[in-house]
């Protein structure tokens, strides 16, 4: 969706509660809370119908810094710098619920709709996680799905951030500017891991 001029809180309110009521965009909904760690044989079912990217960094070590962590996922923090607005970061991170991701590009403002897909919380092999994905909506100028997690290694005490998403464009404007897409994509990981590591510090 894009408008000429910033939205109020009282547009974004009525966007959000239309666009609640649309489905997901694509078809894998949740494929992202599946994969694993260098799965690349689980990557490969998507791989020729999608951009697949996974950034990873680490957050520190030990039981605190993991603790903090979840709770920094939990407030939107890896949302927290000042090229993006999340609205709202006062939702509760549930299945079901929307938010809108929204920035502005030559006085133009796109915003774009996501609905998260479930949480996931697991322990497997010593290794705690914790995060949660969300998809796009009809609306919105991809298609796909993000996952936010964060990882305890209680053998080597690490806690990573993962983030792993797959997309492909959905509207035309999004085909014909994709090279540009692709730049924001990699732009937004790069702040997401910085204002993780923020969160934590």
């Amino acid at each position: 969706m894009y408008v000429l001029g910033k939205p109020t809180a009282k547009d974004l309110r009525k966007y959000i509660a239309q666009q609640s009521q649309q489905p997901f965009s694509y078809e894998e909904v949740g494929f992202s809370l599946k994969i694993e760690q260098n799965d690349s044989d689980y990557l490969a079912q998507i791989g020729d119908r999608y951009n697949i990217d996974r950034n990873r960094v680490v957050l520190g070590s030990g039981l605190e810094v993991f603790e903090q962590s979840k709770i920094a996922l939990c407030h939107w923090k890896m949302f927290n710098f000042d090229w993006i607005d999340l609205f709202s970061p006062e939702t509760p991170i549930q299945a079901g619920l929307t938010v809108g991701i929204i920035f502005s590009k030559f006085g133009i403002w796109s915003i774009n709709f996501c609905k998260v897909v479930d949480f996931i919380q697991a322990e497997e092999k010593g290794i705690k996680k914790f995060g949660f994905a969300y998809g796009t909506l009809t609306s919105h100028g991809l298609s796909g799905e993000e996952r936010f997690l964060v990882e305890w290694n209680q053998e080597n005490n690490i806690v990573h951030y993962d983030l792993f998403a797959f997309s492909r464009p959905n509207q035309y404007l999004t085909k014909i500017g994709y090279w540009y897409v692709r730049k924001l994509q990699k732009r937004f990981a790069q702040s997401s891991q910085q204002a993780m590591i923020l969160a934590i510090e």
